[in-house]
């Protein structure tokens, strides 16, 4: 069938709106119409090709949209169903299997190879026969996108559609982290550093966790306000002196918990370094493969601190998705708050605005429900 579709071509490149065709879901597949999807910070490393993936591409993993056609194996959703489409995995590595899917042994396969698994492709455009796609096992940055059945999320109709698409990564990531690799409990403190998606994110799954000292971390005070307003109990501009006193100042020891979403070795320094003993850091953020993290080995060792990497928020999207809505629909997880709109073909202008923080969360308006 044919499709309109954003691809990438050259390193750093605009997306540019084409014609191209897909393929027909084969017997584990799920063809989708595209009614949004979230632009994530992902989208934008393999623009600038941070982290190595092919290109020419079709980008886009964070759709949301109606099941128009599944394959004859589909047993997860029906034609019509709402969905959300998460990231990729095989379901049937051992780190599948023991529940972790986020840590699947076949992650770059279905997520990054720009085709399926066995080489083949779902999209295809005679002027430009080396393209790429299956991005995050969807590439939806299309008005359709085929996915594979196991990343393909059901969920209720009376959510409105066009909001959850960025469930599938940024939103869950920072939740989970929160709620499933942290697992904060009722009492905690925490600092979040970075108050971006995935970071107020965070701040919003802390309070829902019941943390009572929350602080969040950022150079932007208006993202430090809107912190506030979602969940934050405090909050320190990180130009204004060392962040590390000013968390002791206002916890004492420290942080029971630490979560960084910058990537930056210097801003993981402080999170370790304003834990109390025994905290722990999340670490979420992409870093350029030549950075490394630099704190003396007594930074850890003497307080008995952990540092943990997280990917997806540590979540199962078919459980996880679901009761992010439910959240939501309860008033509890307001992340509405982050999203501004954008219609498919102002995509430039809606990167341009995530890379300069003029927008947390854009999402690009592709279909009618």
């Amino acid at each position: 069938m044919k499709i309109t579709a954003a691809v990438v071509k050259e390193k750093g490149g605009s997306f540019l709106l084409e014609e191209m065709e897909l393929d027909q879901p084969q017997p584990q597949e799920v063809l989708v119409r595209i009614v949004a999807t979230g632009i994530c910070h992902t989208d934008m490393v393999i623009r600038n090709q941070q982290m190595p993936a092919p290109l020419p591409m079709v980008l886009g993993h964070e759709g949301a949209g109606v099941v128009e056609a599944v394959g004859n194996e589909v047993t997860e959703v029906a034609v019509g169903d709402h969905v959300v489409l998460t990231f990729g995995y095989c379901g049937k590595c051992s780190s599948c299997r023991e529940g972790f899917p986020t840590y699947c042994e076949h992650m770059l396969e279905h997520n990054f190879a720009g085709s399926r698994p066995d080489g083949s492709h779902r999209i295809h455009q005679h002027s430009t026969p080396d393209l790429h796609d299956s991005f995050f096992s969807q590439s939806s940055f299309a008005t359709y996108a085929v996915a594979h059945e196991n990343n393909t999320i059901k969920v209720p109709k009376d959510v409105p559609l066009e909001l959850l698409g960025p469930l599938g990564c940024g939103i869950q990531t920072g939740a989970g982290a929160i709620l499933n690799s942290l697992n904060v409990p009722s009492g905690a403190s925490i600092a979040v550093f970075g108050t971006g998606a995935v970071g107020l994110s965070a701040i919003m799954a802390s309070r829902v966790a019941g943390a009572t000292t929350i602080i969040a971390v950022d150079i932007n005070d208006e993202r430090l306000a809107l912190a506030l307003e979602l969940g934050a109990t405090h909050t320190i501009n990180s130009k204004t002196g060392n962040v590390v006193e000013q968390i002791q100042q206002l916890t004492g020891p420290g942080t029971h918990f630490a979560f960084d979403t910058t990537g930056r070795p210097e801003v993981i320094r402080t999170a370790v370094q304003g834990l109390r003993t025994h905290g722990v850091c999340g670490l979420v953020g992409v870093t350029a493969p030549d950075k490394e993290l630099s704190f003396g080995p007594n930074d850890i060792m003497v307080a008995g601190r952990t540092v943990k990497g997280i990917l997806q928020g540590d979540s199962v999207p078919s459980i996880f998705i679901p009761r992010l809505i439910a959240l939501y629909q309860q008033g509890q997880f307001p992340f509405d708050k982050l999203v501004k709109f954008y219609e498919f073909d102002q995509i430039n202008q809606a990167a341009e605005d995530s890379e300069k923080g003029v927008t947390i969360k854009p999402v690009l308006r592709i279909g009618k429900v």
